[in-house]
């Protein structure tokens, strides 16, 4: 394998690379991307010369998401690394069939209106519109 992914900035598409190689992709196909991409994040930490509690923050930042960022805000490219983001950590959270806490009609008591506190948005009454 050549070492290209050292210039690379972007660990997913040097992670891509090595996932999608023929001569590697047996040994690789239970090996999420998600883990190549952190494993090319290390590699960069270290070529770059940043110790190991420097490069795992940097990689624990790209590999979170921060609930007050403003996703409307992101390029293409930044948005579909968050939603990828969300949509592991919701597979990993996701109760399935054959977990052993896994309740497949779960019933909920919300609490009396006396209890809710109002928001003004739903105050209005329809004929206003």
């Amino acid at each position: 394998m050549s070492f290209i992914f050292f210039s690379l900035p972007d660990c997913t598409r040097a992670a891509e690379q090595l996932k999608n190689n023929p001569r590697h992709k047996s040994y690789l196909e239970q090996v999420s991307l998600r883990q190549l991409e952190k494993l090319f994040g290390f590699l960069r930490g270290y070529l770059s010369g940043q110790s190991l509690a420097e490069t795992m923050e940097q990689i624990r930042r790209e590999t979170t998401i921060d609930p007050e960022e403003d996703l409307n805000k992101l390029d293409d490219k930044e948005l579909a690394k968050r939603k990828s983001i969300m949509d592991e950590l919701f597979e990993k959270n996701q109760k399935k069939k054959d977990d052993p806490n896994f309740v497949y009609d779960i019933e909920v008591e919300f609490p009396q209106d006396d209890q809710l506190q109002s928001c003004g948005w739903d105050t209005e009454s329809a004929d206003e519109f």
